[in-house]
């Protein structure tokens, strides 16, 4: 059975409609939830200096810059022992998510400075303070949930 042309082009828009309709919703909300951080370590060892960022929210060549320069970690010290930095490392690379692999920061990544395109003022309120301080508008970064509201 052989269809004719006419069908042919329906039916490739048709799929090529379905297609935008499903991958949209998820593009838009990549990083509205990502997988909290379960790893112990990581809650552990990241977590006491700040909120132990998911690894999805940076790609695995980030996280690999980031546990090679924890001697100079953005300004600190946060040298760990081998066999704990290397479990981290794996945890963070395994879990990793997509981005620019050649930058170290998260507010820097092309999705997080789209998603934040508002007055810098913002930044500079006693209760957010910092850029990396998620938790200053989404209460509920700590279990991956970003969402706008």
């Amino acid at each position: 059975m052989r269809s004719d042309p006419k069908s042919r082009k329906l039916a490739a828009f048709a799929a090529l409609t379905l297609l935008a309709l499903t991958a949209g919703p998820a593009t838009a909300g990549e990083f509205e939830r990502v997988p909290p951080v379960t790893d112990a370590a990581t809650r552990k060892e990241c977590g006491e200096c700040h909120m132990a960022f998911q690894p999805g929210l940076l790609p695995a060549a980030s996280w690999n810059h980031i546990m090679d320069g924890l001697q100079n970690h953005f300004g600190e010290n946060a040298s760990l022992p081998a066999d704990t930095a290397a479990a981290i490392r794996s945890y963070l690379t395994q879990t990793a998510g997509s981005g620019d692999g050649r930058l170290i920061r998260i507010t820097e990544q092309r999705w997080w400075l789209r998603k934040h395109d508002f007055d810098p003022s913002i930044w500079s309120r006693r209760t957010v303070a910092a850029k990396s301080n998620c938790e200053a508008c989404h209460r509920t970064a700590a279990q991956g949930l970003y969402e706008d509201d």
